[in-house]
């Protein structure tokens, strides 16, 4: 197969779908690494899910802040590959990869250094859960440098039109966490049963298996790594206009972060029992999300490419097919959810005390999934303009907006289902608000002299 895609001529459809269908088959498996997880540790009891949920509220902070270095330099590397300028385009990467280093360097240290304040803000009920949710960030956090240089690699094949990449590179990531996850957390043959610890080890190997396959994809490009000098600097000016693309992005991820970190905290006065089911339930919701985030990946490296080339209608055509595609995929997902929620949370938790629970989680924030998907792929169409303020303040002003909303109908007679319906209605709201803001931004652009918005 031919890895490297050509984004600026044609079929949109066909191209929009080479580049799509493996990143979102790798938004699948890196779903499948978190529902992996849930499955086993759901076997050993509800406890380790809310232990690892807990944990993983800080993985998801540092994946916000890993937005800077992989977003800014995905959209500034097909900038300039879409000029014809691959020099500055490995700038660009070069940058990236220093920005990304220090910010391993600091998460590192605090999730390894202050495990027991951060896990103790959720006030979780069980001296046993609070030891295992410590375990589990001490590990992953030792294993950060995987995780950032994976995403911010990502960004760099994604950004070159070669996105199989990154999906053969998970597969096999995702195969060897499928085999050791049981292994580790339960025990077989000479390996002792590690529980939670088992599974954050076996995340952590998975990842580093998945970074040596990009070293091996590395060694073999001729775009673009070959031209980075990773041992000289890199300039304070392309630092800058990194950051101009990727720091709203990571504002806008790294708060949704801290409020779902609230929430959590308010979800925990229901019991430990409700935080695993909110952990499992946004893992079942992520077969959503996961795969409209993968497809808004693609249309911002087909609209970054393109907008550096100046080819503005083939903008406006691309990103009129990926709503589309995107709105059925959201039609379909709240189908599943709102229809079908027994069957699908008992495959992680069969306790059937915690069931009801589950079940009007998914049923609520099925009603949301149309609009989160649309959401999600407009964000991504703004990126790849080198536009992100936007819907990086819609994002913000609507996740903010699910804290007051969470506290007030959980007063009501919803009790916990209010916190979910804060979730939903938010998500609503910004799958209206910036669809439109992005067709009105795109009138705009269409109408101007050249290929760059002011």
């Amino acid at each position: 197969m031919k890895q490297k895609i050509n984004l600026l001529e044609g079929s949109i459809p066909k191209v929009l779908a080479k580049l799509a269908f493996p990143i979102m088959g790798t938004s699948l498996i890196q779903m499948a690494y978190n529902m992996t997880d849930m499955i086993w540790l759901g076997r050993e009891s509800s406890n380790a899910v809310a232990a690892v949920g807990a944990a993983g509220m800080y993985l998801w902070l540092a994946n916000g802040i890993a937005t800077v270095p992989r977003m800014g330099g995905q959209v500034k590397v097909a900038h300039a590959l879409g000029a014809g300028e691959k020099e500055r385009a490995a700038e660009y990467a070069k940058a990236s990869i220093h920005i990304g280093l220090i910010m391993i360097v600091l998460c590192t240290i605090v999730y390894t250094l202050c495990n027991r304040p951060l896990i103790d803000f959720f006030r979780l009920n069980q001296e046993s859960v609070v030891q295992d949710a410590r375990i589990y960030l001490i590990i992953v956090g030792i294993g950060m440098f995987f995780s950032f240089m994976n995403q911010i690699l990502t960004g760099m094949f994604t950004a070159m039109g070669n996105s199989i990449t990154t999906f053969r590179s998970t597969t096999v990531g995702l195969a060897a966490n499928i085999i050791l996850d049981p292994v580790l957390i339960f025990g077989i043959g000479p390996f002792p049963a590690m529980g939670v610890a088992g599974a954050a080890i076996a995340t952590v190997l998975a990842q580093a298996i998945v970074f040596g396959m990009f070293l091996l994809a590395v060694r073999k490009d001729g775009i673009l790594f070959h031209q980075i000098h990773l041992f000289s600097k890199s300039r304070f000016s392309v630092w800058k206009e990194i950051g101009q693309i990727g720091c709203p992005v990571a504002v806008q991820n790294i708060i949704f972060s801290s409020l779902s970190m609230i929430i959590a905290r308010l979800i925990a006065g229901w019991g430990d029992t409700a935080v695993a089911v909110q952990k499992v339930g946004s893992q079942i919701e992520s077969i959503s999300w996961m795969m409209a985030d993968g497809f808004a990946t693609a249309v911002n490296a087909f609209v970054a490419q393109n907008h550096g080339a100046g080819k503005k209608e083939r903008i406006k055509k691309g990103y009129q097919t990926a709503a589309i595609l995107m709105a059925c995929w959201g039609t379909f997902t709240s189908i599943i959810l709102i229809f079908c929620p027994e069957i699908i949370f008992q495959v992680f938790i069969a306790e059937k005390e915690v069931l009801p629970m589950g079940v009007d989680y998914l049923r609520i924030l099925g009603v949301s999934q149309l609009f989160m998907c649309l959401e999600i792929t407009s964000a991504g169409a703004f990126q790849g303009l080198g536009k992100p303020m936007l819907p990086t303040f819609a994002g913000v002003i609507g996740n903010a907006a699910r804290i007051p909303m969470a506290i007030a109908l959980s007063a009501t007679a919803l009790g916990l289902n209010g916190i979910w319906w804060s979730i939903s209605i938010s998500s609503i709201a910004k799958g209206v608000v910036v669809p439109v803001c992005f067709i009105m931004t795109l009138r705009k652009y269409l109408r101007g002299k050249n290929g760059c918005i002011s």
